[in-house]
C-alpha cells in the first residue's frame, strides 16, 4: 500500500522530515563550534621551602596562596590599604607570591562562556573583591578562586585550599592579628584588574595605585 504523493508510508510530509533535519544539523554545528576555555587552578606555598611547609602540605594544613589561569592570565586577591580600589590583578601564570613558591596545576575544568562572559564574571568579581577588605580567614585569595570557578563551571573548586583558614577562623588564637589586616602593597609583579568602576574617583586611585606599584619595582631593580 502506498502513500499519497510528497507524503511517507507514516503519513508524515517529506519536506517537514527535510527541514527538521536540517535544523538538527545546524543546532549540532553551533554546538560543536562553541569555544571550551579550560579553567586552571595555580596552588603556591606561602611558606618557604622547607621542613615545616613540607610537613603542612603533607597534613593538607599548608597555607597556600591560589590563582586561576583563563586565556593565558592568572586571576587572583589581594590585599592592599586604597579604599574603593579592587584587589583583584592579574600576572603570567605562576608568578610566585613573595617568600612563596609553586606547589602544583589543577585542571578544574571548562567552560562554555563566551570572552565577553567572562570579561563580566571578572568584573563582577573585582567589584566584590576590594583590596581593604582582604582577610586571611573570611576573604583570601583562595575565596576569590572558589567564586571565579563556581561563576564559571559550576563548581567552587578543592576546599582544601582554604583548610588552614577554616583551622584559623576555629582557633583565632593561633593567628597573628597583623596577617588578618591588608597589607601596605601588593608585592607582587602583576596589574590590578581594570573595572568600568562608574566612580571617576576610584578609577583614579587605581591608576595611581598601578603607577605607584610600577615606580616601586623599578627602584627595586635599581
Amino acid at each position: 500500500m502506498s502513500g499519497t504523493p510528497g507524503q511517507s508510508i507514516s503519513g508524515t510530509p517529506r519536506q517537514s522530515i527535510s527541514s527538521a533535519s536540517r535544523q538538527s544539523v545546524g543546532r549540532h554545528r553551533s554546538t560543536l563550534s562553541l569555544q571550551k576555555t579550560e579553567i586552571i587552578i595555580n596552588v603556591y606555598d606561602l611558606l618557604p621551602a622547607g621542613r615545616v611547609s613540607s610537613m603542612l602540605w603533607a597534613f593538607g594544613t599548608s597555607f597556600l596562596h591560589s590563582g586561576v589561569v583563563i586565556n593565558g592570565r592568572e586571576y587572583a586577591y589581594g590585599g592592599h590599604d586604597k579604599r574603593g580600589v579592587s584587589g583583584v590583578f592579574w600576572s603570567k601564570p605562576r608568578t610566585l607570591p613573595p617568600g612563596g613558591s609553586f606547589r602544583c596545576e589543577l585542571l578544574h575544568g571548562f567552560t562554555l562562556a563566551t570572552e565577553d562572559e567572562i570579561n563580566a564574571t571578572l568584573r563582577a568579581a573585582s567589584h566584590q573583591f576590594l583590596g581593604p577588605d582582604h582577610n586571611l580567614l573570611n576573604k583570601n585569595c583562595n575565596h576569590f578562586t572558589a567564586y571565579i570557578c563556581k561563576a564559571l563551571t559550576g563548581d567552587p573548586g578543592p576546599g582544601w585550599l582554604n583548610r588552614a583558614a577554616s583551622i584559623g577562623k576555629a582557633m583565632p588564637c593561633l593567628v597573628p592579628r597583623d596577617w588578618l589586616e591588608a597589607p601596605d602593597h601588593m608585592a607582587v609583579d602583576a596589574e590590578l584588574l581594570e573595572t568600568d568602576d562608574e566612580s571617576d574617583e576610584a578609577t583614579e586611585r587605581s591608576t595611581m595605585l598601578q603607577k605607584d606599584r610600577r615606580s616601586n619595582r623599578r627602584g627595586t631593580r635599581s
